[in-house]
């Protein structure tokens, strides 16, 4: 999202205010900057990426955003980076033969030319900047049959249970029995993401969730799309905790609903609290909790959809939160909502969005009340979309969803999904997540 919410005339009004002191500096340190994110989007797009399958393009964005770490002179990781790491990991832990579809995909970024090669020292590099544990084995001369054969030998009795309960979802918990093959199975859920950097100077400024947890007993996929403006720190903070407020609500599994109602204000209020330390901006914020592969609830706060394809139809369970729309209960709150000939509707002439996280000095006039759906997951319902508004600028729900009904893998779908964007000239970041019902 970044500063496409944000009005040029109230951004130039704040810098003057603050920084105009330190103007020669601030100068000097943002055309440094400037640099840095000119050299990452050109290096980003060295090589010929569509000559890597669909199965790898998750592996190489991940590397990618780290490239532009190791050469582009930043003094630590950038956050997306490690993200990517954390990611990797998960699939080398959670997906059948992850570890081996890594190595595989490693050796073909490598063999493509015109990209540096990914070495054992400089991965377990990226993984050391990160402090984070590498999971998944590599060697430069690495044999990745052999991998996944000793892998799978490891990988027995209740190492097999465990992935199973992980990767599965139960139409109800898993029962003593389960082990002698006695349950049922009535929905199979995978999913996967990816994130791209839009074409503006700013940081990426967009973050995810997309995961399985055991809970009580009970299989829950969490997946949710932060899209920040005027800095990453809120949408870097509810990636962190949005999650673990909503599930440490007592009455989450009684009344879902007002759970989650709670845990959004919550949240917010803690966000603006520590204004000082998260900065003034905020996020957007739609969430998806998967329960058992039968229910989807899904919350959302701005403008980032939540979509997902019926018989082939595209069903849209969140709400586009538009000034426009809300503009009478802006005003009754003491602001206004300008229309500017060639701009978007704007909360006090400054964001385009009506709800959000954090945003203190607007939060007079704005609202982090969420509107929530519930979805019945049943056989008619094929998959689901969860997309920043960097896609959705370029593409209609039922555009998204015709692009990828035939794509069978949710991260090659999320990575089309990215690609049809670009091609429709979208310029925002965009981050995507994709969960396919099976």
């Amino acid at each position: 999202m970044g500063m496409s919410r944000i009005s040029f005339l109230a951004f130039a009004t704040i810098f003057l205010a603050i920084f105009s002191k330190s103007a020669i500096g601030w100068r000097d340190e943002h055309q440094h900057d400037h640099d840095h994110h000119n050299h990452y989007h050109h290096h980003h797009q060295i090589g010929t990426r569509s000559s890597i399958p669909y199965e790898c393009q998750d592996v190489l964005n991940n590397f990618d955003v780290c490239e532009a770490y190791i050469v582009g002179g930043y003094d630590e990781p950038l956050p997306q980076c490690c993200d990517g790491l954390v990611y990797l990991n998960k699939i080398a832990k959670n997906e059948y033969k992850g570890a081996f579809r890594i190595c595989q995909c490693i050796e073909k970024i490598a063999a493509r030319g015109g990209h540096p090669p990914y070495s054992e020292k400089r991965i377990e590099y990226l993984y050391y900047s990160c402090n984070i544990h590498l999971s998944f084995p590599i060697s430069e001369r690495m044999d990745c049959n052999r991998t996944a054969k000793t892998r799978s030998r490891v990988m027995m009795g209740k190492d097999i249970l465990h992935k199973m309960k992980e990767k599965a979802c139960f139409s109800t918990p898993l029962s003593p029995d389960a082990g002698k093959g006695k349950s049922k199975i009535s929905k199979h859920a995978t999913h996967g993401f990816y994130l791209l950097k839009g074409k503006s100077n700013h940081a990426m400024e967009d973050y995810l969730v997309s995961e399985f947890r055991q809970l009580d007993n009970n299989n829950l996929g969490l997946f949710a799309i932060f899209d920040g403006h005027m800095g990453h720190d809120v949408p870097k903070y509810l990636q962190s905790h949005l999650f673990d407020n909503i599930l440490k609500e007592h009455d989450f599994w009684t009344n879902t609903e007002d759970a989650i109602r709670r845990a959004y204000h919550t949240t917010d209020d803690y966000i603006l609290e520590q204004s000082l330390k998260l900065g003034k901006g905020g996020s957007t914020a739609v969430t998806a909790i998967l329960i058992n592969c039968e229910k989807l609830v899904v919350a959302n706060v701005g403008d980032s959809r939540a979509v997902i394809c019926k018989k082939g139809v595209a069903k849209q369970l969140s709400v586009d939160h538009e000034p426009s729309r809300e503009k009478k209960i802006i005003e009754s709150k003491g602001g206004f909502v300008s229309n500017l000939p060639g701009d978007v509707p704007r909360v006090d002439g400054q964001l385009a969005v009506a709800r959000a996280f954090g945003d203190k000095s607007l939060k007079r006039h704005l609202s982090s009340e969420p509107d929530i759906e519930l979805e019945t997951v049943d056989d008619d319902v094929e998959f689901a979309i969860l997309a920043s508004d960097g896609l959705w600028k370029v593409m209609s729900n039922q555009e998204a969803v015709d692009s990828i009904k035939n794509i069978k893998d949710p991260s090659a779908a999320a990575i089309r999904l990215t690609e049809e964007a670009l091609a429709k000239k979208s310029r925002d970041d965009i981050s995507c997540i994709v969960v396919r019902f099976q």
